[in-house]
């Protein structure tokens, strides 16, 4: 048995039978080959920072930590290929050497490139995407053994339904070996943090996220304050501001200045919900907390945005939408917070954010859920890549 694994907040441990790190496409295939075989199975992993068992395993944990770094990278084309293994925090400076950037990143960017596409991880902004929406081609080694070129990388258009199941895959149509990612050039970003009262943010809501490159708020509940986070290019500030204290000030390169540095570990529910710029879910929610939770909930809640997007198992699919979501540190229970304010998320329309808790299990959210279980079988016909959250998510009891 290899050594115990335990993801980044803590709540999920398990011991795989063995672990491998392949280095390149060949040793991939060889390790999708012999698991084939000997009907074993197999589950990629990246940092560990998801907090469901999509990577849980008895069989072999594969770490794609050896293949990372930008291959090759296309300035006039805004693009560039990139290894699953490259770290969201490495891969600012690499792309950056390239004149090229990401269009947005997600609160935090401990995440691997491939752990946070197939995640459907995400920043904030009405006009940007997350970050799946941004894989417009790549290459996998799938349940055959096969090496299969998906979007520009096979000569397809961005609508073709291989690469919009690719897009968001939670790691169930086969191991990538190489991501093309559409890009921006290198910009830097106007970092402006104001501590205010929720009030102010609620009376203003539809003017920042209109205004605003990026912007978010946090929800502190024992205080009734908020922090909202503006980002936007420097000389392209909107006039509105918070009324308040201004905390934090600063310009950088924009992979330095969206990320926070988060020295404590949290467990995290997120639901994705259609945005409504009068904030009744976000409403419901604090009035809830405050009325059950206040005493015990030591962290913030957070809401953002993220424009639509074409990918078959986004959590933003085809609608402008707004997150929410629960922060609760890890040393400190989280399980009855979360299971009160899950109903409430789903009445108004919520998607759960796939790498963080929910209890979702089936197809009622996902317009082409059934498409991607149809690419899902032929690309893993022997549940090479399955295990059992999976299954149970996927109501594959037969695999």
């Amino acid at each position: 048995m290899a050594e115990e694994f335990v993801n980044w907040s803590g709540s999920i441990r398990f011991t795989p039978s063995d672990r491998a790190q392949p280095k390149n496409t060949r040793e991939v295939t060889r390790l999708v080959t012999g698991a084939r075989k000997a009907s074993r199975t197999l589950r990629p992993v990246g940092s560990g920072h998801s907090s469901q068992p999509v990577f849980n395993t008895g069989d072999t944990l594969v770490s794609l930590d050896s293949m990372n770094g930008v291959a090759d990278a296309d300035p006039e084309k805004h693009r560039a290929r990139v290894l699953p293994g490259t770290g969201l925090h490495q891969l600012g400076r690499q792309l950056a050497k390239h004149g090229l950037a990401m269009e947005n990143l997600g609160d935090v960017d401990y995440q691997t490139i491939a752990g946070a596409i197939g995640t459907a991880t995400h920043g904030t902004g009405i006009a940007l995407g997350n970050l799946s929406s941004t894989l417009i081609g790549g290459r996998l080694v799938n349940g055959l053994g096969e090496e299969v070129a998906f979007g520009v990388d096979a000569g397809e258009d961005r609508e073709h339904d291989l690469l919009r199941a690719a897009q968001v895959s939670l790691g169930s149509l086969g191991i990538l070996t190489s991501l093309t990612l559409r890009l921006e050039e290198s910009y830097e970003l106007h970092r402006q943090n104001w501590i205010t009262h929720i009030d102010w943010v609620l009376e203003n809501f539809a003017e920042l996220i209109e205004t605003n490159r990026s912007v978010d708020f946090y929800w502190y509940p024992r205080s009734d304050l908020a922090q909202v986070r503006m980002l936007n290019k420097p000389g392209e500030e909107p006039d509105l501001v918070p009324e308040g204290r201004l905390k934090e000030d600063r310009t950088g390169p924009s992979y330095e200045i969206i990320p926070n540095d988060r020295h404590l570990h949290f467990e995290e529910m997120e639901y994705m919900l259609p945005l409504d710029t009068q904030l009744e879910a976000f409403r419901q929610v604090r009035e809830r907390v405050k009325t059950r939770h206040r005493a015990t909930v030591g962290w913030r809640v957070l809401v953002r945005t993220i424009a639509p997007d074409r990918a078959m198992l986004s959590n933003a699919q085809t609608r402008p939408t707004m997150t929410i979501a629960l922060l609760q540190n890890n040393t400190l229970a989280f399980q009855q917070y979360f299971d009160d304010l899950e109903p409430l998320f789903r009445r108004f329309g919520g998607r759960p954010h796939w790498g963080k808790k929910h209890s979702l299990k089936g197809a009622e959210l996902y317009l082409e859920w059934g498409t991607f279980q149809r690419i899902r079988r032929e690309m893993d016909p022997g549940g090479v890549f399955m295990n059992d959250y999976l299954r149970e998510l996927f109501a594959e009891t037969g695999e």
